[in-house]
């Protein structure tokens, strides 16, 4: 008997993406917390590799004197004109996490969620989502790699709220699944510092939040 085609044997179909949207609104129910990782330490990391900042490692020099207020304005993301802002990849790593939770393939949900954002850090670029609310300094005592104790001065908001944009697959997700999953980025994964998925610790009890309402918005 012959051979049939190739293209008689199978047959591939491959859909168009189906990615739409819902709109989040937001209320934190804990403190959220931010440390961005600031210039200053950047740039010291950079010179230590040129080949005059080993040169003053061989002279041991002294380090300069903390300034804690610049530590606190370094902690935190922040647009062009003023607004700050919480990284748009928190709450889609938050939701990729969530998916454990259900059971639903982690790498699938990395292809098919999305967030939308709302602003754009000055510095660096990083894709913002807006923050409504009133950050306060704040210094804790932590715990180095190396064990040694040090003063962490970073950025809190007690009171807070946002509006968070969420692009994702239909053909994956429906949009009831995208709300209850965004639900429990809120109640059981958080976002930011101490939130209850750290990677380095069971948390500090902050960044969770709460749904307060989810529209669809029509493409």
């Amino acid at each position: 008997m012959a051979k049939k085609a190739a293209s008689e044997t199978r047959k591939v179909v491959i859909t168009a993406p189906d990615l739409r949207k819902i709109l989040f609104k937001i209320q934190g129910t804990a403190p959220y917390v931010q440390l961005r990782f600031s210039e200053k330490k950047k740039h010291e990391m950079m010179h230590n590799m040129t080949e005059d900042g080993q040169a003053d490692k061989r002279k041991r020099a002294k380090k300069p004197p903390r300034n804690f207020d610049g530590e606190y304005e370094d902690a935190m993301y922040c647009t062009a004109d003023g607004k700050r802002g919480l990284p748009a990849s928190s709450f889609r790593a938050g939701s990729i996490s969530a998916c454990r939770l259900v059971n639903f393939k982690m790498t699938l949900g990395k292809l098919s969620i999305f967030i939308v954002e709302s602003g754009m850090d000055e510095k660096e670029s990083i894709p913002l989502v807006l923050i409504e609310g009133a950050p306060e300094k704040v210094q804790h005592v932590v715990r180095n790699a190396n064990g040694s104790a040090d003063v962490r001065t970073r950025a809190m908001w007690k009171k807070w709220s946002a509006q968070v944009l969420v692009r994702y697959d239909a053909g994956q997700f429906m949009a009831q699944d995208i709300i209850n999953l965004f639900m429990r980025v809120g109640l059981q994964v958080g976002i930011g510092e101490g939130r209850p998925d750290s990677k380095s610790s069971a948390g500090m009890g902050w960044g969770t939040f709460e749904v307060v309402k989810a529209t669809e918005v029509k493409t």
